[in-house]
C-alpha cells in the first residue's frame, strides 16, 4: 500500500477484529485465557466477549501493572526553544547589593492594583503536605551541588547560575555566570522539599544552605521599585516563535516573581533557620508580593488584566500594556506563590488574586484545551506544545488539590482524554482478543515517543507499514507506550517478541491495557450522574483471573452517585464509586456526567 493511502486507511482503521481461522499464536508470553461460564450480565444482551475471556476482561492484575500514577514531568528549561545572548556592553542595573536591615520592615500594599473577576475560588489551608506546593519536586543529593560542566552550576558564592555556552550550540559552559531568576527560585525550592524529609544531618544542612544561598542572592539583586521587589534578568532574550518574546536586559517575569516569593514564604516557615532571618525571609516575601499588586499603568510590570476583566499575571509582559503571551504554566507556577504567601502571613489581597487568578484560568480553559491533541502552550500564540501539556496535567492536579474544585477536577479529566501521558510502568501488558488485527509501524522517536522535525517535516506519526496479524485465541504482549496518535486514537507499542515496535489500537474489550493505570483520588467525593434511559453497565473486578461482577445501570430517571478515584482501568477511563450498594463498582467516564463542567 503506498504511504498516502495507507496512512489514509490506517488512520481510520486502528483496529481491525474480525473471525477467522487463520492459525495464530501468541504476541510474547501469552496462551490461552479461561473463559469462565456465561451468564455474569444481568442483563439479555449480545455477549460482548466473544473474542476475549471474561475471567481477563473483568479482572485486574495484582501486582505489576496495578494503581500506577500520573508521571510527574521534568521541568522544563526556561531557555527551551528561545535564544539567550549577552549584551555586549553589560546593561546598568539599579541592584540593591546588599541585605535589608531585618529590623526595618517592607511594606505592604494595602489595596488591589484593580478590580478583576472572581468566581470565590478558596485557598485549603489544611492541605496534606505531600500536596502542597514544589513537594512533588525535591533535588536530589546527586544534584545538590549540580556538576561544573554544566550550563547550570553553583558560582563560589553557592547561588545557582546560567553559563552561557562557551560555543555558539555547545553544551560546554562559558566562564561568566548570569543570574537566572527562575532556575534560582526552582532550584531552592527543590533544596527545600529535600530538606524537609531528609534524615541525614550533614545532607539536611547542605540542603538548608544551597536553599538560603539561592534567596540570599536574589535579595541582594533584587531591584527595589514602584514599592515593591523586582528580580531581573540581566540578559537578553527571544523567541523565535512567539513573536513579541524579544528582551533587552534588564526584564521581568511573573513567573519568576511568584516562585521567588514562594521561595522566600517556604523558607521562612521552615523550623530550622533563626528568628533573624525568619524576619529577614518574611520581609523579601512581602517586598517580592508587593509587585503582584502593580499594575501595568507603569513600569516595570507583571500583574494585568484583560478586556473581560480577568486578572493575569505575565511569564513574559510585553512592551505595551496590557500586552503579554498570556502564559498558562508560568501564570500557575506563580500562583503557586500567592498559595505559600497566604500560608504564611494570612494576607486577604493574596487570598483575592489567588480566586482571581483561578477565575482567570477556569474561565481559559477552553482556549488552553485542543481537543485530541497537545494542548497550548499560551493564549496569545496558541502552538500546541507537545512538552507542556503534561506539565498542564500536573498543573491543573494542584489547582484542584489547592482549592477542592470540581470545575478543576472536570478540566483536568478532560487534559488526560486529551492526551494521556504516554509513559507506562516496567511490565505492563495488553491483552489482545482472538481474531484479526491490524498492526502499524510509525515515524516515532526510538522509544515510540512523538516528534515532529519542522525543518523536514518527519515525525508526526506518519504511518509507515501496516501487517494484519490473527490468533485463534486470546494473548497478551508486553508494552511500553499507551499515547494518542497524531489524527487517530489511543494506541499501545509493542515492546517486545515478534512484533516489538509496532502499534496497536485500543479498543475495550478486545485490545486492552490490563490494570489499573493514570490514579487520580479525590480529597473530597465527586458526584458523577448517569442519564435516564441510559445504558451503563457498572464493573467490580476481581483479581488475578477472578471474574467480577457487572451490573446494568438502566433506569427511566436520573441517578447520581459519589466516587473518588477517575483511572484506565482495562484500557478504559473510569469511574469508582464510593457510597451505597455500589461501592467499589466502576463505570466508564464517558457514560456518565461528572461534576465540574462549566
Amino acid at each position: 500500500m503506498t504511504g498516502k493511502r495507507r496512512a489514509a486507511v490506517g488512520r481510520r482503521r486502528f483496529i481491525r477484529l474480525a473471525g477467522g481461522t487463520v492459525a495464530g499464536g501468541a504476541v510474547v508470553g501469552g496462551g490461552a485465557f479461561t473463559a469462565v461460564a456465561t451468564g455474569v450480565f444481568d442483563d439479555p444482551v449480545a455477549d460482548p466477549f466473544a473474542r476475549m475471556p471474561r475471567s481477563l476482561a473483568l479482572s485486574l492484575p495484582g501486582g505489576t501493572g496495578g494503581g500506577s500514577g500520573i508521571p510527574l514531568p521534568p521541568l522544563p528549561d526556561p531557555l527551551d526553544e528561545g535564544t539567550a545572548s549577552i549584551p555586549d556592553t553589560p546593561p546598568r542595573i539599579p541592584y540593591s547589593e546588599n541585605m535589608p536591615n531585618p529590623r526595618t520592615g517592607v511594606d505592604v500594599p494595602t489595596t488591589l492594583p484593580f478590580a478583576f473577576q472572581k468566581n470565590g475560588f478558596t485557598i485549603v489551608s489544611d492541605l496534606p503536605e505531600a500536596l502542597r506546593p514544589w513537594r512533588n519536586r525535591p533535588t536530589t543529593w546527586a544534584n545538590a551541588t549540580p556538576p561544573v560542566t554544566s550550563l547550570y552550576h553553583l558560582n563560589t558564592q553557592g547561588a545557582y547560575m546560567y553559563y552561557k555556552p562557551a560555543t555558539k550550540g555547545g553544551t560546554k559552559p562559558g566562564p561568566v555566570g548570569y543570574d537566572h531568576p527562575v532556575g534560582q527560585a526552582q532550584f531552592g525550592l527543590g533544596c527545600i522539599s529535600s530538606y524537609r524529609t531528609e534524615r541525614d544531618a550533614t545532607r539536611k544542612a547542605l540542603f538548608l544552605k544551597r536553599a538560603k544561598d539561592q534567596a540570599n542572592r536574589l535579595i541582594t539583586k533584587r531591584v527595589v521599585t514602584r514599592g515593591a521587589w523586582y528580580f531581573p534578568y540581566p540578559w537578553d532574550y527571544t523567541h523565535a516563535e512567539h513573536s513579541g518574546v524579544s528582551y533587552k536586559a534588564p526584564w521581568y517575569s511573573g513567573m519568576a516573581q511568584g516562585e521567588v516569593i514562594s521561595l522566600f514564604a517556604q523558607l521562612a516557615g521552615l523550623d530550622g533557620i533563626t528568628s533573624q532571618e525568619r524576619t529577614l525571609y518574611t520581609n523579601a516575601a512581602n517586598g517580592a508580593f508587593a509587585s503582584l499588586l502593580r499594575g501595568d499603568d507603569g513600569h516595570p510590570w507583571v500583574v494585568n488584566k484583560d478586556r473581560a476583566g480577568h486578572l493575569w499575571i505575565q511569564e513574559y509582559p510585553f512592551k505595551s500594556p496590557g500586552a503579554g503571551d498570556y502564559t498558562y504554566n508560568g501564570m500557575i507556577f506563580a500562583m503557586f506563590g500567592l498559595w505559600d504567601y497566604y500560608q504564611l502571613t494570612g494576607n486577604k489581597l493574596a487570598a483575592e488574586l489567588y480566586d482571581g487568578a483561578c477565575t482567570t484560568m477556569a474561565r481559559y480553559f477552553s482556549l488552553l484545551r485542543n481537543p485530541r491533541w497537545f494542548s497550548y502552550y499560551c493564549q496569545t500564540h496558541r502552538i500546541p506544545a507537545p512538552t507542556y501539556h503534561h506539565h498542564h496535567v500536573t498543573l491543573w492536579q494542584q489547582l484542584h488539590a489547592q482549592t477542592n474544585s470540581a470545575v478543576f477536577a472536570n478540566q483536568l479529566d478532560t487534559l488526560l482524554d486529551d492526551y494521556p501521558s504516554p509513559v507506562l510502568a516496567a511490565g505492563s501488558l495488553i491483552a489482545i482478543g482472538s481474531g484479526t488485527h491490524t498492526l502499524y509501524t510509525v515515524d516515532a522517536k526510538t522509544d515510540g515517543g512523538y516528534y515532529h522535525d519542522k525543518k523536514t517535516g518527519k515525525g508526526q506519526d506518519k504511518i509507515l507499514s501496516s501487517k494484519k496479524v490473527t490468533f485463534t485465541r486470546a494473548t497478551q504482549a508486553p508494552v511500553n507506550q499507551r499515547r494518542r496518535i497524531k489524527g487517530a486514537g489511543i494506541w499501545y507499542r509493542i515492546s517486545a517478541g515478534a512484533y516489538k515496535g509496532m502499534w496497536i489500537g485500543e479498543a475495550w474489550p478486545n485490545v486492552f491495557l490490563r490494570g489499573e493505570h493514570m490514579v487520580t483520588t479525590y480529597r473530597i467525593r465527586r458526584t458523577l450522574t448517569v442519564p435516564a434511559n441510559a445504558a451503563v453497565t457498572a464493573y467490580k473486578f476481581g483479581t488475578d483471573g477472578a471474574t467480577g461482577l457487572t451490573k446494568s445501570l438502566k433506569s427511566a430517571s436520573v441517578q447520581p452517585f459519589q466516587f473518588d478515584r477517575r483511572s484506565i482501568v482495562n484500557g478504559r477511563a473510569m469511574c469508582r464509586i464510593v457510597a451505597g450498594s455500589l461501592a467499589g463498582y466502576w463505570v466508564p467516564a464517558n457514560q456518565v456526567l461528572t461534576d465540574g463542567r462549566t
